[in-house]
């Protein structure tokens, strides 16, 4: 469901849900080569990897339309790497992702879906300095831990415990600078789908490009961040032609800071502006405030807390049209192979309650997942 430029997740009408996770991750390194891993510039010799990660799920519904749900997924992945004189190499990673999915109302209905796309193929040069990675890859950055107004390309769940997401093709440079401050410079092209917070898709074939510039500041670090693509807002005129715009600039401004004191504390704000006027949707804040501390209870029990307000308006920062969630992570180790967790957002504005609880078992290459949850039938959470 999408509120003016806010995005949101809404699941079928439904309030109670049970899931059923299992994951294995193989590695097989090639024959007569290193498995080292491809961030080591250090080694003196060309090494290549082979691994995959295979997932199956099953999750039930009872409140769904289809109310018995399962699910595979398998991402074969190949790592390469070329050492060069002095201190730098190239390195490879290329990966697919391969899912089908099915779903069942007893005696009645049955839907199936799969498809077989690329998940990453990027090709780096890199030194102890310096980074250039072009291809399919992940970008993401910035200081809030779940709700993250700097999720401008990625669409990772804070409820995902693979933190699985789509890449985007592009450029991307990073210069890591001796006092530990570091600069990213990124072009994107061809990116047609959505990518994090965005409302409206960016035009095909027109280049994205942005940049961030990351400081040390006492106890912490603060960096400033920012992106201008064209956006395709054809979507607005649909049936009425004179409305139809496309190629519209849009401006996003970044800023965060993240400090360790006694407690970890972190502020994180996103701004977006659109050239057009687009009314409500010309202008958008999203605003993350958050913490986080493990008590010494047992085995040492993590509370993660963070306010998110989200606001979008005619004028810039006017804060009319807002909505405001509150959301509480809770993580206890029950031992070395055991977790549990729990997510609680609320809606302020909707003055609704999400719970989320996950139970993980860590095998030697299987990792379990037991996950169930109650929401309210009106499902709106930002994700």
């Amino acid at each position: 469901m999408r509120t003016g430029k806010h995005t949101f997740h809404q699941r079928p009408a439904g309030s109670l849900f049970f899931l059923l996770w299992l994951g294995c991750l193989v590695s097989v390194p090639a024959r007569g080569q290193s498995a080292e891993s491809p961030d080591t510039l250090q080694a003196s010799r060309a090494t290549l990897d082979f691994k995959g990660q295979a997932l199956a799920y099953t999750h039930i519904n009872p409140s769904n339309a289809l109310p018995w749900w399962n699910g595979v997924r398998y991402i074969p992945q190949v790592n390469a790497r070329v050492p060069l004189k002095g201190t730098g190499a190239f390195d490879l990673e290329a990966s697919g992702n391969l899912y089908g999915n099915a779903g069942w109302q007893p005696f009645d209905t049955a839907h199936a879906a799969g498809d077989v796309k690329p998940y990453r193929l990027w090709l780096r040069y890199a030194t102890h300095q310096l980074e250039i990675r072009a291809g399919l890859q992940k970008i993401n950055f910035g200081s809030a831990s779940l709700l993250r107004p700097l999720m401008w390309f990625d669409q990772i769940d804070p409820r995902d415990p693979l933190k699985l997401t789509d890449g985007v093709w592009g450029v991307l440079g990073r210069y890591y600078f001796l006092n530990n401050a570091n600069l990213w410079l990124w072009a994107l092209y061809g990116n047609e789908n959505r990518k994090g917070w965005e409302a409206f898709p960016s035009v095909s074939r027109k280049s994205e490009f942005g940049g961030r510039l990351q400081l040390p500041v006492p106890a912490g670090e603060a960096a400033f961040s920012y992106h201008h693509r064209q956006a395709d807002l054809t979507s607005l005129g649909a049936g009425e032609p004179a409305l139809v715009l496309a190629g519209s600039a849009e401006n996003r401004f970044g800023f965060d800071v993240k400090v360790d004191a006694v407690v970890g504390l972190w502020l994180e704000g996103s701004w977006s502006n659109f050239r057009e006027e687009l009314g409500a949707m010309t202008n958008q804040e999203i605003i993350n405030l958050g913490m986080d501390y493990t008590f010494g209870v047992g085995n040492g029990l993590t509370i993660v807390f963070e306010q998110l307000m989200a606001a979008s308006d005619e004028r810039a920062f006017a804060f009319e049209n807002t909505v405001h969630f509150s959301l509480l992570n809770m993580s206890y180790p029950l031992g070395l192979f055991d977790n549990l967790s729990a997510i609680v957002y609320f809606d302020w504005t909707g003055k609704r309650m999400y719970n989320f609880m996950t139970w993980q078992r860590q095998f030697n290459r299987l990792a379990l997942y037991v996950m169930g949850y109650i929401n309210p039938k009106e499902y709106d959470i930002p994700t």
